[in-house]
């Protein structure tokens, strides 16, 4: 309580205007419901409706009996602020000036110079990344009237997603992964191809007429303290030539991913023996050729998401494929895992904006508790999968304490497979499993393990995830800046997620990752604090 009196007494207090009930739909309005999958904590929800004296805003609210009435969770969001609005609904743009016009230039005249930055027009806020946290960031910030520029090292936008691995789609289903402003249409597939999900972001900068630079890096960049700006020399290769900008903006955010650097084990023995045809990180892994009766051989080290699609393209493309689990995984099968979504996220759940609310409201340490029942649930509809699993030595976990994928993913960002298929390969004996055997030494023809086993292989792919993104933070913006953002991704001491969408350490820089649904979610918390400050309506040190 001390902790929470001294930042209140620090910001001005809590700035409250009013807190009410808001009851202007069935869903919102006050109801009895039961929070966790074991059914044991009954709780009275409602929705919120919140003002301060700088915005307004929406809440959950979870009350239980015991004995007397207590609050059991509490969560409020900024939502909009004061005059500052986002230009949506009654407040779109009109598109057209009638009557007598002086300016000669139409909307793509208008759009293009808007586009390039022309006439030594700067960006309040760069974005590294074109990917779902730099568009959506981009497209929050777009909305609050605050110019930003995207900048992408890739040809096209959508080519992060376009150039993965062949057989590539989202795990996710498409409820749970909308962006703002323009959910995917009625039509769209349940589970995204890479290449349509590609050509989607590609559509979303074009409509919400963002800013974006492709083939464009940074080459310099640093911060002053005294002028509270960044100079930023970007490369961007345009017209088969290269040209040289530099820009001023506030702030600058990082969206090359949730991750870092790709996590290639150059400690291993003989990595540069291996007379075989590729021995690649599963970053650079494209697709496999067809054996075509060759009797290829192919190791994959990794057992997450990408370790097991590598691994089943490889078999279905008629290779003898081994699969290398090093520790354990956490399995589900994406049915079951779209189904437990489904209240919230599916073809007849409830407003994306509603599901999200109730979502985000309970506190991780609080969530992680609750999901230890869901997680047996779970267990329980897949049992016949995981149990085959086990008995084709693949090693199970069930999360950080038993409390399954979503917190695995929040604190450690992998170590998880959503099913789609493999894990019937691995049963069947299709795709054998080397577990927990250490890689010794890689060989001209294979690998050779800890227990002395040799395996052969034509191919091996490193499906070892990546490193922290303060890695890739700092190989762009140099030392300095990394040491001051602090650690990224994981929980901190009060639980929540360590420098994504929230203050880093470091005035005007941020970093912005995750799902789809993490991005849609953030993007609105992270486009106010940035517009909160871009206009005084709060200071840094106050966040």
């Amino acid at each position: 309580m001390p902790d929470i009196h001294d930042l209140i007494s620090k910001t001005n207090g809590s700035r409250l205007h009013s807190l009410s009930l808001d009851t202007s739909s069935e869903l919102r309005s006050p109801k009895a419901t039961a929070v966790g999958n074991d059914g044991k904590t009954n709780v009275v929800q409602a929705f919120l409706d919140v003002e301060t004296d700088v915005g307004r805003g929406k809440g959950v609210v979870r009350l239980v009996y015991d004995g007397e009435w207590k609050c059991f969770t509490l969560y409020t969001v900024l939502e909009e602020m004061k005059g500052y609005e986002e230009s949506i609904g009654k407040r779109r743009p009109y598109g057209v000036v009638h009557g007598e016009r002086t300016d000669k230039r139409n909307w793509a005249d208008r759009r293009r110079e808007e586009r390039e930055m022309e006439d030594g027009v700067e960006p309040t806020v760069l974005i590294l990344g074109a990917g779902q946290a730099g568009l959506t960031v981009a497209a929050r910030l777009k909305m609050l009237g605050v110019k930003s520029l995207i900048v992408d090292r890739e040809e096209r936008i959508g080519d992060n997603w376009r150039t993965r691995y062949h057989q590539l789609v989202l795990h996710d289903p498409v409820w749970f992964d909308h962006l703002p402003y323009l959910p995917f249409p009625e039509n769209w597939p349940v589970f995204t191809p890479k290449d349509k999900l590609g050509d989607w972001f590609e559509a979303y900068v074009n409509l919400l007429e963002l800013n974006a630079w492709t083939r464009t890096t940074i080459s310099k960049s640093e911060w002053s303290d005294e002028k509270k700006q960044w100079t930023v020399t970007l490369e961007r290769m345009r017209d088969g030539k290269m040209e040289t900008r530099i820009v001023h903006p506030k702030h600058v955010v990082q969206a090359t991913g949730a991750s870092g650097e790709p996590n290639f084990p150059s400690h291993i023995k003989g990595l540069d023996n291996f007379k075989g045809t590729r021995l690649v990180h599963s970053s650079k892994f494209t697709g496999a050729t067809p054996s075509h009766g060759q009797n290829k051989k192919a190791i994959v080290v990794g057992c997450c998401n990408s370790g097991h699609d590598i691994a089943q393209t490889f078999y279905e493309n008629g290779y003898n494929v081994t699969i290398v689990q090093r520790s354990s995984t956490y399995v589900v099968s994406s049915e079951t895992s779209a189904d437990d979504l489904a209240e919230l996220y599916g073809e007849n759940g409830i407003p994306t904006h509603d599901a999200d609310m109730l979502f985000h409201s309970i506190p991780n340490p609080v969530l992680k508790k609750l999901n230890v029942a869901k997680t047996e649930t779970l267990k329980k509809v897949d049992e016949k999968l995981l149990t085959g699993l086990q008995k084709a030595g693949f090693k199970l976990d069930k999360g950080p304490d038993g409390a399954g994928l979503w917190i695995k993913y929040l604190q450690r960002g992998g170590g998880y497979y959503l099913d789609v298929g493999c894990s019937q390969l691995i049963i069947d004996g299709k795709v054998r499993v080397k577990q927990g055997q250490e890689i010794t030494e890689v060989l001209e023809n294979g690998i050779k393990f800890a227990d002395g086993e040799v395996v052969e292989a034509d191919e091996i792919v490193f499906a070892t995830g990546y490193l922290n993104m303060r890695t890739q933070c700092r190989k762009i913006f140099g030392d300095e800046v990394a040491e001051r953002v602090g650690d990224v991704w994981g929980f901190d001491a009060e639980g929540e997620v360590r420098g994504t969408w929230r203050k880093t350490g470091h005035e005007g820089f941020w970093f912005a990752g995750g799902n789809l649904a993490l991005c849609r979610w953030g993007s609105r918390r992270l486009g106010l604090l940035v517009k909160g400050l871009v206009e005084g309506v709060c200071a840094y040190g106050d966040l």
